[in-house]
């Protein structure tokens, strides 16, 4: 039997795949194994997608020194922007906004190796304002927290914690010395306890092996995660990672139909970077993927709601909270 069907069978009757059964996609046909990955997701998923958007919640002078980030003090790069953790009044206001663009999940993303105790106070202050005057769902990614922080969150009105594994526990130290692995899987592991639902992938294109993205997505699957970002690194000039060779669109839908497999029923979520994909990402949602962030990104400019709204139409996705 096809390598492909047999797989896509025993994912069918409620098996989940080892490695040693994953790693063959790394070099099975493209399309058929992007067929059948878009076949498991309507399978598992039917035509639901998640959208997203994130706001720029404190931006730059980063103490942590990963090598893909315009926000880290430890390069100099373009991004000359710099300020403190953003008011109420702000972080409502774009909540509001993209609510009105029909977005259902807000992710608010801040710089740095964690927030401060005071930040954790005055940003749950923000949370409770965003669900109380929008009703939105609320996703954070404020750093290395502990479980006393996440409950803290949890309690202000977050569904959901976002920490980026990044890639493999192999390759990670290539990405960052700053802190480790065992610390981002700490922080998600904190975030479950504190009954927040966890949201973790990486960076495709730091110079990792296909096999190094497959054990971080078994990482994940085996952390409970349910939303995985896909991230095409966007070499930023002055990071050490400015002279990376940006993946095409083929390596993409290969790496999202493999994830596909590895957790059938999981949110694959393209985020940043995909507008370097010449089609906007539009193979990936037909190979796979399922959800996206929508809008700009951090440091670099994203793709409008509008647009990403008319293309989910064209392709028969109804945008829902998963």
């Amino acid at each position: 039997m096809d390598i492909i069907k047999k797989l896509q069978d025993k994912l069918y009757v409620g098996e989940l795949l080892t490695k040693e059964e994953i790693l063959p996609l790394a070099e099975a046909p493209l399309e058929p194994l992007c067929q059948a990955a878009d076949e498991i997701r309507k399978h598992f998923c039917k035509d639901a997608f998640d959208l997203c958007t994130i706001v720029n919640g404190k931006c730059g002078k980063c103490t942590e020194d990963c090598k893909y980030c315009a926000q880290s003090a430890h390069y100099t790069t373009a991004c000359g922007e710099s300020y403190p953790l953003l008011s109420t009044e702000k972080i409502v206001e774009q909540a509001k906004h993209n609510a009105s663009q029909g977005v259902l999940r807000y992710s608010i993303v801040t710089s740095g190796r964690r927030l401060s105790e005071e930040e954790v106070e005055q940003v749950c202050e923000s949370i409770r304002a965003v669900r109380r005057e929008v009703g939105i769902e609320v996703c954070v990614s404020f750093g290395l927290l502990a479980e006393a922080d996440f409950r803290k969150i949890k309690e202000a009105g977050a569904s959901r914690v976002h920490c980026n594994l990044e890639s493999s526990e192999r390759f990670f130290p290539q990405v960052c010395t700053t802190h480790t692995y065992a610390d981002k899987i700490k922080t998600l592991q904190a975030a479950k306890k504190a009954g927040l639902e966890v949201c973790s992938g990486g960076i495709m294109g730091l110079g990792e092996t296909m096999e190094d993205r497959i054990d971080m997505v078994f990482t994940a699957r085996d952390l409970g995660v349910k939303s995985i970002p896909v991230n095409v690194l966007n070499p930023i000039p002055g990071t050490p990672y400015e002279n990376n060779r940006i993946l095409t669109n083929e390596e993409t839908r290969r790496i999202v139909a493999i994830f596909r497999f590895i957790i059938p029923d999981a949110s694959i979520r393209l985020a940043g970077g995909r507008g370097l994909l010449g089609d906007k990402g539009e193979a990936c949602f037909t190979s796979g993927a399922n959800a996206a962030i929508s809008g700009d990104m951090l440091t670099t400019a994203g793709i409008t709601v509008e647009t990403d709204l008319a293309l989910l139409q064209k392709l028969g996705y109804t945008v829902v909270k998963r």
